[in-house]
């Protein structure tokens, strides 16, 4: 069944319903991490995306209650960390406001100086580009400058509320 909704109509879509349908379509976690001064500085963001292949572009929608979003793009470059499926314990920690979140947690800066979270399944260390209103979020569009990637892990899934990893379906096709 679907529904389209015009414009008066969509203050009243119950927004928990709304977000348990969403829930249906599975995603990769990040972390987002850039250096602010001398310290790091990080926030769990599921909203990532390939944007473009030429230019090679990304894009992630951190929430305007973020607290470290607006810190982190001022910075010169930042990383975005995919998550391997053993770290959701990381995804946890990112996603809280404020504290100590680098205490404990391994990482190695890229050339420019962006932390690279120890265990990540990928990265993208990238530069803003530009940044546009989209709701409750922010649509941030960044250039991609180097990135890399772990080849014997899994990334961490997201799906109805829940981390997850993924199955093979192929049976070795």
């Amino acid at each position: 069944m679907s529904t389209r909704l015009d414009r008066s109509a969509r203050s009243a879509v119950n927004t928990r319903a709304f977000r348990d349908v969403l829930g249906h379509f599975c995603s990769g976690v990040t972390v987002v991490t850039a250096m602010v001064g001398d310290e790091p500085a990080g926030f769990t963001c599921q909203s990532f995306s390939a944007l473009s292949l030429d230019p090679p572009q990304v894009l992630l929608c951190p929430s305007k209650r973020s607290t470290s979003w607006p810190t982190i793009r001022t910075a010169d470059t930042f990383c975005i960390n995919v998550l391997s499926s053993g770290q959701h314990d990381l995804s946890d920690r990112f996603a809280q406001s404020g504290g100590p979140k680098f205490v404990g947690v391994r990482w190695h800066p890229t050339e420019r100086g962006a932390p690279i979270l120890g265990g990540a399944a990928a990265w993208f260390e990238v530069t803003l580009a530009a940044e546009h209103d989209g709701g409750d979020h922010l649509i941030a569009v960044a250039d991609l400058l180097d990135f890399g990637a772990d080849s014997t892990t899994q990334p961490l899934i997201f799906h109805r509320s829940r981390y997850r990893g993924i199955v093979d379906l192929n049976h070795g096709s």
